[in-house]
């Protein structure tokens, strides 16, 4: 069984290696997925061993865990491409294209590689110029780099303006051959990129429709298989294969969990889904995630939709990003709230293994402290935890599951939502500071270290939207503002003097 769950986790972490970072290195994908595979093939060799009741020793995992870490983020450096070599075709069309008059050296006039100038021909050269006008955007210079061109030049008109009227111009001149980014460079000084459109390559003609209902409804059915033995678990902690081959009905006890955490995973996702509809990005049905509760006790690894074509501008970005994790919660909520009514009142043991679910300390996140005392009254004292109903393991998994994709990087939820409101190249830094700061927060929540591993392997630039240089309005300003706080709320400790306060046999009215 060890086997059968890590092949399920190997081919899950190399879709994810696949589609996070293979675009931004040229060390092969297998490699990078590989070097991560490490900690979980010493922790599968070790169990095939002394069996899976005996945990590996920290002198064989924390060494071979630092080690993976080290060299992921090594070998996962974003890495330049060299140009491509100029042939003498090249060159000669290079000296044809300068004027007479003028003489550029080596350092004011780089070659054109070749890939370059297989973009635009020399006459399609002044078309691009004309696509440009002056009184909207004045094109100064035109850089020429492997599979892209450069437009820069001053920004005369406001930027929503500037994008529609030259993205129109392109299109008049180039057909779909192209896509325009508009992009905020140094100084403020925004500019043009010409990409060459994937949709009209081969290439993305190879890789079929962009919805798989049949794919959807199999992974649907096989994590609806694996989430009801999870909840099966949890309903019924003494349950043997023998007592479930006696008594077949006791699965239907899984259900309630099951549907409950597929119903908030699934919700989450369908918000992206109609908000790309919205702005009609292409992007797939919701695709789940099964995993044997062997492996992963609450049976799946969460959900996910591809985008299949670039997002517009930063107010879809944000959009998108933002609509999962607020659809998530209008369901979460309720089931969290309803769990807990039906949970029970216990005394928190000197120490837990393995997960907290039969002693949750609700001071442990802010919003379970107030969720939990609203739902349970004056039961709930400072010494108490909880013992979590199926369906509130469900609700608390769905809060953490929000909070992890709020969090403010790279290409999660939270990374598209800082990235629309404050830039890319802003949003990358805040990314970086919040990896730091769960870091450094893991200290005091020890079980937030394993998001601070896992954050770690994350890239924290985001993909730039086509027009990345409009702004928000106020209200997603705002709205942004507040999905930051309820991660804050969700991840933060109760502080122990309100706590105090709060949890007290009578409290002060």
């Amino acid at each position: 069984m060890i086997w059968i769950s890590l092949s399920i986790f190997g081919l899950v972490l190399y879709f994810i290696v696949h589609h996070s970072v293979s675009r931004t290195t040229n060390t092969p994908t297998w490699l990078l997925w590989l070097v991560l595979m490490i900690p979980a093939l010493v922790a599968g060799g070790w169990a095939a061993v002394h069996g899976a009741d005996v945990k590996p020793p920290p002198r064989l995992w924390i060494p071979s865990t630092v080690f993976s870490l080290i060299t992921y983020l090594y070998l996962a450096r974003p890495n330049k491409r060299k140009p491509a070599p100029q042939t003498s075709d090249a060159k000669n069309a290079e000296s044809e294209s300068q004027p007479s008059d003028a003489a550029p050296t080596k350092e004011e006039e780089p070659p054109k590689p070749i890939a370059a100038a297989n973009l635009l021909t020399k006459g399609e050269e002044s078309q691009l110029q004309n696509c440009f006008p002056w009184s909207i955007f004045y094109l100064q210079n035109v850089d020429y780099r492997p599979q892209v061109v450069i437009c820069r030049g001053q920004l005369r008109s406001q930027p929503e303006t500037a994008y529609q009227t030259i993205q129109e111009n392109i299109k008049t001149q180039f057909g779909d051959r192209f896509l325009v980014v508009f992009q905020d460079g140094a100084m403020n000084k925004p500019f043009f990129i010409l990409v060459p459109n994937p949709q009209n390559q081969e290439k993305e003609k190879r890789r079929g429709p962009v919805s798989r209902p049949g794919l959807a409804l199999g992974l649907f059915l096989s994590t609806l298989l694996t989430t009801t033995l999870a909840g099966l678990n949890f309903s019924v902690p003494d349950l043997t294969r023998q007592l479930l081959r006696d008594q077949p009905q006791l699965i239907l006890q899984g259900l309630p969990y099951a549907l409950a955490l597929m119903a908030i995973l699934g919700i989450h996702e369908l918000g992206h889904y109609f908000a790309a509809r919205r702005y009609r990005i292409k992007a797939t049905l919701p695709y789940f995630i099964p995993v044997p509760i062997s492996f992963f006790p609450i049976g799946t690894l969460g959900a996910f939709i591809q985008q299949r074509s670039p997002v517009p501008n930063r107010k879809a970005l944000f959009d998108v990003g933002i609509a999962g994790p607020l659809a998530g919660l209008l369901v979460t909520i309720p089931v969290l709230f309803w769990g807990l009514m039906h949970s029970a009142v216990v005394t928190i043991p000197d120490k837990i293994e393995g997960l907290p679910f039969d002693a949750m300390n609700p001071t442990s996140s802010v919003l379970l402290s107030l969720f939990s005392r609203l739902a349970m009254g004056s039961a709930l004292t400072l010494d108490k935890g909880i013992d979590l109903h199926p369906v509130a393991i469900a609700g608390w998994i769905g809060i953490i599951a929000t909070a992890l994709n709020l969090m403010p990087i790279g290409q999660l939820d939270g990374g598209h939502i800082v990235h629309a409101m404050f830039g890319q190249r802003n949003g990358a830094i805040i990314g970086q500071i919040a990896r730091l700061l769960v870091l450094f927060l893991a200290f005091i929540q020890p079980p937030l270290l394993i998001w601070a591993i896992i954050l770690l392997f994350m890239p924290t630039v985001d993909q730039p939207a086509l027009n990345d240089v409009s702004e928000l309005d106020n209200k997603r300003d705002l709205l942004g503002l507040i999905s930051l706080g309820i991660l804050v709320l969700i991840i933060l400790p109760l502080p122990h003097s309100v706590a105090h306060i709060l949890f007290a046999t009578n409290p002060i009215p």
